[in-house]
């Protein structure tokens, strides 16, 4: 998979703003609500991150973000088949 695919996948969809967490603004994308072509590349997307991208800290837990452009992109770590939310916020 190129990153320049992964870009353009990441970019054609609306995002929505996580409103019930102002105090960390940040945007994210349920896979639920996507065609099943674009599950596909949720799931292909989520594992490039985890694969490719760099450890953080945030309160308690460390997470792996990977930087796509301006945004830092990251999942809340739970198995590949039970991830449903991608996050992003700016850089």
């Amino acid at each position: 998979m190129e990153i320049e695919d992964i870009k353009n996948w990441l970019d054609k969809h609306a995002w929505t703003f996580a409103k019930t967490m102002k105090e960390m603004p940040h945007e994210y994308i349920v896979k639920d609500k996507l065609s099943e072509k674009d599950k596909e590349m949720f799931v292909k997307v989520v594992i490039f991150i985890r694969e490719n991208g760099y450890k953080e800290s945030f309160g308690s837990k460390k997470y792996t973000y990977y930087n796509f452009g301006e945004y830092k992109y990251w999942t809340m770590g739970d198995k590949i088949e039970k991830t449903i939310i991608l996050n992003r916020t700016n850089l």
